[in-house]
């Protein structure tokens, strides 16, 4: 009886702080309902609006970078048209927001098959632009003299690549427990 007692006495109590915990955030007053990813209220204009930003944020990033890779290079005016071809066939496609959006919820509508043939066509897609990325830099490092050819390939896989970065973090991973023996 006495473990009784001691269950009922233990149940009381922890209703009692579940009450006034409810009971606090009750009293609280609400704020603004939180809307969107990660309650950020965004219109549909300031959505837009941000999205122009980051991009002409990410295109000026980009006209640095190709400003200091044609110094590094050196380039001659007659490598000039092929380093500007390099340069857009390296240029991301542009979607609007609307089309987007629109395909999601084509995308979300279909049926399994459908979807999965409709992924494989935007890979196919993907890999074709890959393939005019390389048919240019094909070009471009035809007419590089061996110096620019050396600086060019210290500088490709970091140049117009989208994770750049990635997968090394000062050499520490790989290095655990290897010894040379001596």
């Amino acid at each position: 009886m006495n473990t009784f007692r001691k269950n009922i006495v233990v149940s009381l109590a922890a209703l009692g702080l579940a009450g006034a915990a409810f009971a606090q955030t009750a009293a609280q007053p609400a704020a603004q309902p939180q809307e969107g990813r990660h309650g950020h209220a965004m219109t549909v204009e300031q959505r837009a609006a941000h999205k122009a930003e980051r991009h002409a944020k990410m295109a000026e990033r980009q006209a640095q970078r190709a400003a200091k890779l044609r110094t590094e290079l050196k380039l001659t005016p007659q490598q000039e048209p092929a380093f500007a071809a390099f340069l857009a066939a390296g240029k991301p496609q542009q979607r609007p927001v609307a089309q987007a959006g629109a395909e999601r919820a084509k995308l979300a509508a279909l049926p399994a098959p459908q979807r999965l043939q409709m992924q494989i066509e935007r890979q196919k897609q993907r890999t074709a632009r890959m393939e005019a990325r390389l048919a240019a830099l094909n070009s471009f490092y035809a007419v590089l003299t061996p110096e620019q050819k050396q600086v060019m390939d210290s500088k490709a896989t970091r140049f117009g690549g989208k994770h750049r970065g990635h997968g090394s973090h000062g050499g520490h991973h790989g290095q655990r427990g290897a010894t040379v023996p001596s």
